[in-house]
């Protein structure tokens, strides 16, 4: 079921891009990270203050059907905002990864778990290993699974 909503397109100018590109196409164009061949998918959550729809790509990183969400911001300080939208409304999430999105939960995962999971993340888009150097805190990852 989509979720409903006014949708609040990203102030980035790029995850705005690249998410019209993705919709539009039915994940034919906008599948990847810029000018790599490294996949992504498109997440949809709600906004936990707003409540209006929001979307972003993340890499793909997908395992027996669940997907790893990863919380990295490039390895700043802080989580990005959107991961405060996932704890909030783990249940009003939704990933597309090709034509048609689907409603999944999410549920972010710690110990030996995030371990696993963590490591398909690097192997899948390396840059998360020097991401975690650069900061203190625990990235955090997210399991995504259908509903």
């Amino acid at each position: 079921m989509p979720i409903e909503g006014e949708y609040e397109p990203s102030p980035a100018q790029w995850v705005r891009d690249q998410v019209a590109e993705y919709e539009s196409s039915g994940g034919k164009r906008g599948n990847t990270l810029g000018n790599t061949e490294m996949p992504v998918i498109i997440v949809t959550m709600r906004g936990r203050v707003s409540g209006k729809v929001r979307k972003l790509p993340v890499m793909r990183v997908e395992h027996g059907g669940d997907y790893a969400i990863v919380a990295s911001k490039g390895g700043t300080a802080e989580n990005p905002d959107w991961y405060h939208n996932l704890v909030a409304n783990p249940t009003a999430v939704a990933i597309q990864d090709g034509p048609e999105p689907f409603d999944v939960e999410v549920r972010e995962v710690s110990g030996a778990e995030r371990a696993a999971w963590w490591e398909r993340a690097v192997a899948t888009y390396p840059p998360y290993a020097e991401y975690q150097t650069k900061t203190s805190r625990v990235i955090p990852v997210f399991v995504a699974t259908r509903v």
